[in-house]
């Protein structure tokens, strides 16, 4: 079992950055490919960005590639998303979330991740 607690969510104003981060609290969580989803007010779930578990190769969505970058620090059991150039399109519950350990890459698709955290809030002002 991993718990996902996910933290530095925040109010920030248009083309401002936040940084998220998710703590996890298995020591194996360098074997699990990571995921970022988001899910703002009346909106399905959808896929921000993901990471191998050794880091090596990242997946981002279309609307997010060039303003956010996804990393992890297996030491220290720590997923990372830096959000730069903040739109208020980007207001949303982020959730960070895990996929089984089967597998090296991560996925766009949110029922292929087996643990996910509480979520924060994101609140981008024009």
């Amino acid at each position: 079992q991993v718990q996902l607690v996910e933290s530095g969510g925040g109010l920030v104003q248009a083309g401002g950055s936040l940084r998220l981060s998710c703590a996890a609290s298995e020591r194996t969580f360098s074997r699990y490919p990571m995921g970022w989803f988001r899910q703002a007010p009346g909106k399905e779930r959808e896929f921000v960005a993901g990471i191998s578990w050794s880091g090596g190769a990242t997946l981002y969505a279309d609307a997010v590639k060039g303003r956010f970058t996804i990393s992890r620090d297996n030491a220290k059991n720590t997923l990372y998303l830096q959000m730069n150039s903040l739109k208020p399109e980007d207001t949303a519950v982020y959730s960070c979330a895990a996929r089984g350990r089967a597998f090296y890459s991560a996925s766009s698709r949110p029922d292929e991740y087996t643990y996910w955290g509480q979520g924060t809030q994101v609140t981008v002002s024009s």
